[in-house]
């Protein structure tokens, strides 16, 4: 039995897939894909699937994601996904349609929140001062 384990990160959230043959379900969480919200969130998730049409026939995907906000883990989710279909099909046409529709199916968002510093309510802004 062939099992394939990928990754995908976005901000604070990692997700975690792993793909095993089976009857073409998809779990987020244990949950099935089909009762996500919100729905854009959903509607993300399932562009890798969709694109990858009939190369997903006889394929479970089973993926736990942690951290950070709903989209950034609906983000995480889909780059995991995108990249396990990859390695699973070893499709190079795939590989490039991914690649060409969007960067961050196939590469993890490496960017991070700037830690805030003192005076002021964030990373960069400050306090306004007065003289009088």
């Amino acid at each position: 039995m062939k099992i394939i384990n990928s990754s995908g990160k976005k901000k604070a959230a990692i997700a975690r897939a792993t793909l095993t043959e089976g009857a073409g379900r998809v779990r987020i969480n244990k949950a099935p894909l089909e009762i996500m919200t919100p729905r854009l969130a959903k509607l993300k998730i399932m562009e890798p699937i969709t694109m990858a049409g009939d190369a997903l026939a006889g394929l479970d995907i089973n993926v736990k994601v942690k951290g950070g906000g709903v989209m950034g883990q609906a983000d995480a989710v889909r780059t995991a996904i995108a990249r396990g279909i990859v390695e699973w099909t070893g499709d190079t046409s795939l590989k490039e349609a991914y690649s060409e529709y969007d960067r961050n199916l196939l590469v993890s968002d490496h960017r991070q929140k700037e830690k805030k510093k003192f005076g002021g309510p964030g990373a960069r802004a400050k306090y306004q001062k007065s003289y009088r």
